[in-house]
């Protein structure tokens, strides 16, 4: 009887050391190039994500991200083009933070795509300096840059933190960033900012027909309608929208989901209580553009009230939020999230 119970115990043992190991804190590092200006992070031995901050690019990115079985959830273009995928907007790269009216420059729209003759109305951000890499069971990532002018005057000054976690098939990314004026600053509240993430082909939501968009400045983007039947993907948010009627609205978070390959896949975005006009406005767009912005209230409601967050020369202002990655049989439920979120607001 003892034999038997030893045997029973050791295959109990075999069937559940997969799942067990499957959920074990993955080891994260982080390893900055010696010789580019870029950041590798990653997870368990398997890349994850890039920090890319070269003078190339108007803006520092995460790019491309991956979800926990290597699936990259981020698009192509314009850095890596894959076949098939829309080549719109080329300023959405990756990950990003930044804004549309700083001052009245455009910080967002900002990209290779812009004629000479109109680059003085945008900004650039210079990271110019990593502060501090870390590996470990969370990674950590910090960073300053400047927020310039096309004269490289410097507007803000940004510290932004990047905690890189994960287990089983989540990752976590917390971002923690601070803007210091270095004059007085006034956030002209704006459809296009803050944190922006341009998604995988397959996240986008499937339409047929084309789309125009018009920016501040009136340039026109056309966003063509597929045909392909790759694009399946939904919005979810905490306040129950979904799909385009999650753009505009407000919510503790948003969720994006969608199947790549054999998995279900998702990506939820969250906002934190601390930060300004919380909870935030969310610009997500079934094209596959998934932001947070919470200084563009007066687009956002018609006009019906406006923020204009104003800082004084040596204020600062900081915006944390959490996005997480998903892959397995099923994505994370509402309930889920308001979990995740309701201990992210007690960070």
């Amino acid at each position: 009887m003892l034999r038997f119970s030893r045997l029973s115990l050791f295959v109990m043992m075999i069937l559940i050391a997969p799942s067990s190991f499957a959920q074990k804190t993955a080891a994260v590092k982080v390893i900055k190039s010696p010789t580019e200006n870029r950041v590798d992070v990653f997870m368990n031995g398997q890349p994850f994500t890039s920090f890319l901050y070269p003078d190339s690019l108007e803006k520092p990115v995460l790019y491309p991200i991956r979800a926990a079985n290597g699936t990259v959830v981020t698009r192509g273009f314009p850095l890596v083009p894959l076949p098939g995928e829309p080549t719109d907007h080329p300023h959405h790269i990756g990950l990003w933070f930044n804004f549309e009216n700083v001052n009245g420059l455009d910080f967002w729209n900002n990209s290779y795509a812009i004629p000479a003759n109109k680059k003085s109305m945008y900004g650039w951000i210079r990271t110019d300096r990593i502060i501090e890499t870390k590996s470990g069971s969370t990674g950590i990532l910090t960073y300053h840059a400047n927020w310039v002018n096309q004269k490289k005057h410097v507007l803000l000054e940004e510290t932004t933190r990047f905690e890189f976690s994960g287990r089983g098939g989540q990752r976590i990314i917390d971002r923690i960033t601070t803007l210091k004026a270095d004059t007085a600053i006034a956030f002209n509240d704006a459809k296009d900012g803050m944190l922006g993430l341009r998604l995988a082909h397959e996240l986008q939501i499937p339409t047929n027909e084309d789309q125009q968009f018009t920016d501040n400045k009136g340039n026109i983007t056309i966003v063509k309608g597929g045909t392909d039947h790759i694009a399946n993907g939904n919005y979810l948010t905490s306040a129950g929208k979904t799909g385009n009627d999650a753009w505009s609205t407000r919510g503790v978070w948003c969720e994006v989901f969608g199947k790549m390959g054999a998995d279900s896949v998702s990506i939820a975005i969250i906002d934190h209580p601390q930060n300004p006009n919380y909870p935030t406005f969310w610009h997500a767009r079934g094209y596959g553009l998934f932001a947070a912005n919470p200084l563009g209230e007066k687009v956002f409601t018609n006009g019906k009230s406006s923020l204009n967050l104003k800082l004084k020369r040596g204020e600062s202002v900081t915006f944390r939020y959490r996005i997480v990655i998903n892959n397995g049989n099923n994505t994370l439920s509402a309930a889920e999230l308001n979990g995740i979120a309701a201990k992210f607001a007690a960070k």
